[in-house]
């Protein structure tokens, strides 16, 4: 017997005491989980067909390691505009054993209800006899300044759109935000976007743009490959 099931969003055909590596589970080594989104079941000539899913049906299994999978390289390159980026991922992973597959008559698990919060119990206001003293009124508080308009940071030497936003979202938006930037900072700030690389030349170049100097900031840029000096 076997079937096809959903678990974490895709989709595996599984039998009794198959293992699966699956996308990274909530849970830990050795606990039980089930799975309700059963799509099809087989047993010998009976297939069930589920729309989409089979009311019923159930798949058990227990969780024995999470691990991480093999590394893929993801590698960008953008042509004439000296941009190239390489990043690696590993998938968390949960590696499952199928225990056993029901086609129809389970239960499925309730979910947990949160407790629900106390109110706060309000102490009730005593009122004084004699009129309260009006209090004074508190000075208007001025209105916030409006934050300088976001520069297109993108016209720094190596800066893509990804880093761009990623910049702009940890505060720095404008020429003179990166010039005045801590390499460490930004190296911290991109390092999902294109690791812990920080080309010295951001800050100078970001000083040149606030300053205006795009005359010299180009004939500077062409020397540059993707942020760096050839």
């Amino acid at each position: 017997m076997y079937a096809i099931v959903e678990i974490a969003g895709q989709q595996f055909k599984v039998a009794k005491d198959q293992k699966v590596f699956v996308h990274r589970l909530a849970g830990e080594e050795g606990d039980k989980v089930s799975f309700d989104k059963v799509l099809l079941t087989a047993d010998g000539d009976k297939v069930t067909l589920g729309a989409p899913a089979i009311d019923g049906a159930q798949v058990g299994a227990k969780i024995t390691r999470h691990l991480r999978g093999d590394k893929v390289i993801v590698f960008k390159k953008k042509r004439r505009k000296g941009y190239r980026v390489k990043n690696g991922h590993r998938q968390s992973l949960t590696e499952i054993v199928i225990e056993s597959i029901v086609a129809s008559g389970a239960k499925k698990a309730a979910p947990k209800k949160e407790a629900k919060k106390a109110a706060p119990k309000t102490e009730k206001k005593v009122e004084a006899k004699a009129a309260a003293p009006k209090k004074a009124e508190a000075p208007k508080k001025a209105a916030p300044k409006k934050s300088a308009k976001a520069d297109d940071l993108k016209k720094i030497e190596g800066i893509g759109p990804k880093i761009a936003e990623t910049l702009k979202a940890n505060g720095i938006v404008t020429f003179a935000d990166l010039a005045k930037a801590d390499s460490k900072n930004i190296a911290e700030f991109i390092k999902d976007v294109r690791g812990n690389h920080v080309p010295d030349t951001w800050p100078k170049q970001a000083e040149m743009a606030a300053d205006g100097k795009w005359d010299e900031l180009k004939e500077w840029q062409d020397k540059l490959d993707g942020g760096i000096e050839k």
